[in-house]
């Protein structure tokens, strides 16, 4: 008896063995840190060339590739998504048909007997640029079927394809969340943005397949197409290299690309991305985000969501609010509505940890997009810190941070800790700079992004200036690496964030504390907001 009530006790207090070498929020606020720049590490951040054999093609026919997995709203659904055909490119490209080869999937709990079968939808895309010597692109048929009725934390087989033209994929499995509730969550959570397709990027999707996680959130940012002409090629800063293009070209098939590359995790690992700015990827009639709505699946419409650009879903006793910093977000948006009606329906009794990503950080100390989210700041902090938001993660700025608990710029003990995590290993290098350096304060007024909106930042420091003049106080510690990073919720209350380096080892940890949730000092805010 006593043996189980000792197991019982660490379960609920982590830190009892590792308080004197992981810290934890509750030895918060902490006096900020900078880790040194280290120039030799910057990493190859040279894009993966089209001869790569990780990238080639490597089925036939209308065989499956670019395999994927995300989830659905809960653990009992998962979405499966994949590619058959070949993608065009040309001045005139002729979509394949998508009703030409069924959706299905095979699945079961044992891998020699895939007793059930679901069907899906498919359907095309086309990048269309209506400008002459511009190329323009049509996808493969990309195919997307919803699994139901699945039980919690167990291992599934499945195979996808169409099997009326033997064009099915080889076995793959994955494991299933387990059910909402307070005691149970996924093993290992993998945080990581701004990735790209560079050998950078294969060092740090390597690491992170080391350390077998069970959920890979992608901040967005995703294959840097948009970096690329469409006659193939490429610059590290498109605005530089191609000024007089007559509209912001991209490379499609960079995207198969990197689908290709990733499908050794995706098809066993469920994948849940939210956009970023290298996603919009405007085109002929104003469309926008064609790429990323079409190739991923998304629980938006299982969610309450009218758009792929926000969306929520469960994860064992973790909600996760996924939200889009290019679509309207103030408090006339259908965005706002959105997300106020979700946090409504949180029951923090099943799902205690309220956890929400999006692209734009809004607390970075870096002088790269230096306070360009605040209008998105200004419209929804305070509902998000009303319902006691626990973890934020961002990506956008190539590095990382981690903050200490901090409200409207002020520390605050029931704050969110913010997490960027930009630093994945994309081909426009690391963010090296920090507004807070001399000379390194960029011009207020060049700051906003205008898809994103005006200029909101009048909320300056309490010396009254736009930058702070020396690393602020709600940046607990800074780095500039690539890397990627593990989330594990350890019970209700204490989570571990480790963060790891591209250029280390696999076992040895860049970053790393225990994130505590104090529902006893921190009640839900609600009196902030009128939710009526």
């Amino acid at each position: 008896m006593t043996f189980l009530l000792l197991l019982l006790f660490c379960f609920l207090s982590p830190a009892i063995f590792f308080a004197d070498s992981i810290p934890s929020t509750l030895d918060g606020p902490f006096v900020p840190v900078t880790v040194p720049l280290d120039t030799s590490l910057r990493g190859k951040a040279i894009d993966l060339p089209d001869t790569d054999p990780r990238v080639r093609r490597r089925v036939t026919g209308f065989e499956p590739e670019q395999i994927s997995l995300s989830l659905s709203s809960d653990h009992d659904s998962i979405w499966v998504s994949w590619i058959t055909g070949e993608f065009q490119i040309g001045k005139k490209v002729k979509p394949l048909d998508p009703t030409s080869i069924k959706s299905v999937v095979q699945f079961g709990t044992l891998r020699h007997s895939l007793s059930h079968e679901a069907k899906g939808h498919s359907l095309v895309y086309s990048q269309l640029y209506p400008f002459d010597g511009l190329l323009n692109y049509t996808s493969g048929i990309i195919h997307h079927v919803r699994i139901t009725g699945l039980k919690p934390s167990t291992i599934y087989y499945y195979r996808c394809g169409d099997p009326s033209r033997r064009a099915m994929s080889k076995i793959h499995h994955f494991r299933t969340m387990p059910v909402s509730s307070p005691s149970s969550y996924p093993g290992r959570i993998a945080v990581v943005g701004d990735l790209g397709l560079t050998y950078n990027t294969t060092d740090t999707i390597s690491h992170l397949i080391h350390n077998s996680p069970d959920l890979v959130l992608l901040i967005g940012d995703v294959s840097y197409a948009n970096l690329y002409l469409t006659n193939g090629t490429s610059s590290d800063c498109y605005s530089c290299s191609f000024p007089e293009t007559p509209i912001h070209e991209t490379y499609q098939p960079r995207w198969d690309y990197w689908g290709r590359f990733m499908e050794n995790l995706t098809s066993k690992v469920p994948l849940m991305v939210i956009e970023g700015n290298h996603e919009i990827e405007l085109q002929a009639e104003n469309k926008t985000f064609e790429a990323y709505s079409s190739r991923f699946a998304f629980p938006f419409k299982e969610s309450g969501s009218s758009s792929t650009l926000y969306y929520s879903f469960n994860a064992g006793g973790i909600h996760f609010v996924m939200l889009g910093a290019y679509i309207a977000y103030d408090k006339s948006a259908e965005q706002y509505e959105w997300l106020k009606k979700d946090l409504a329906k949180v029951d923090r009794s099943v799902t205690p940890w309220l956890v929400a990503s999006w692209h734009p950080p809004w607390y970075s100390s870096y002088t790269a997009h230096y306070r360009e989210a605040e209008c998105m700041k200004e419209a929804m902090e305070e509902l998000l810190y009303s319902y006691g938001i626990d973890i934020v993660f961002n990506g956008h700025v190539h590095a990382y941070e981690r903050s200490n608990r901090v409200y409207n710029y002020e520390l605050d003990p029931c704050g969110p800790v913010y997490i960027v995590v930009g630093d994945g290993g994309n081909r426009e290098k690391m963010a090296i700079e920090h507004a807070d350096e001399p000379g390194k304060c960029p011009e207020p007024l060049t700051t906003p992004d205008p898809v994103m909106g005006g200029f909101c930042a009048w909320n300056f420091t309490p010396s009254g200036k736009f930058c702070w003049d020396r690393q602020p106080d709600y940046s607990a510690m800074r780095e500039s690496s690539f890397g990627h990073g593990i989330l594990e919720m350890k019970n209700e209350t204490w989570a571990l964030w480790t963060w790891y380096r591209n250029q280390d080892s696999s076992s040895q940890v860049g970053d790393q504390i225990y994130i505590v949730r104090q529902p006893d000092r921190c009640p839900l805010h609600h009196r902030l907001v009128n939710h009526c």
